[in-house]
């Protein structure tokens, strides 16, 4: 006689996952439209949509500057796809509050293989904007 074994797995959803969830969709959406604009090379406008953690880190000019300086070589975007998502409630050097961490396996005009990390997360003003952005 043969012998069967059943295992059953049962899934719990708490408030706090679903929560975590829809803070991973909102942020990854900030941070693609806020990309579109640094892929045009609409810095400018990308300044004025980021968060205001990041907007006191750094002058508009400034970052037109390092934006410019580190975007501009590596050419146009080609392709983009999610590497790694994580919410978060703190970040090293940064306040505590509500983070997606996201990075991105992207190829570029003049670099085929690069990661770019942006971290979107929810402003004072209940908005997911991007507060981090680093290419390498």
């Amino acid at each position: 006689m043969k012998r069967c074994t059943i295992l059953v797995l049962i899934c719990v959803v708490t408030p706090w996952m679903f929560a975590q969830d829809k803070a991973l969709k909102a942020g990854q959406t900030a941070a693609e439209s806020w990309l579109a604009l640094v892929d045009n090379a609409d810095y400018a406008a990308s300044y004025d949509q980021a968060a205001s953690v990041f907007k006191s880190a750094v002058t508009k000019a400034d970052w037109q500057q390092k934006i410019t300086a580190a975007r501009g070589p590596l050419g146009k975007m080609l392709s983009r796809k999610v590497k790694f998502a994580q919410y978060t409630t703190s970040l090293p050097g940064a306040p505590d509050g509500q983070y997606v961490v996201l990075q991105y396996d992207t190829s570029f005009e003049n670099k085929k293989s690069a990661v770019e990390t942006v971290t979107p997360m929810l402003d004072k003003d209940g908005q997911w904007r991007v507060s981090g952005y680093f290419v390498r």
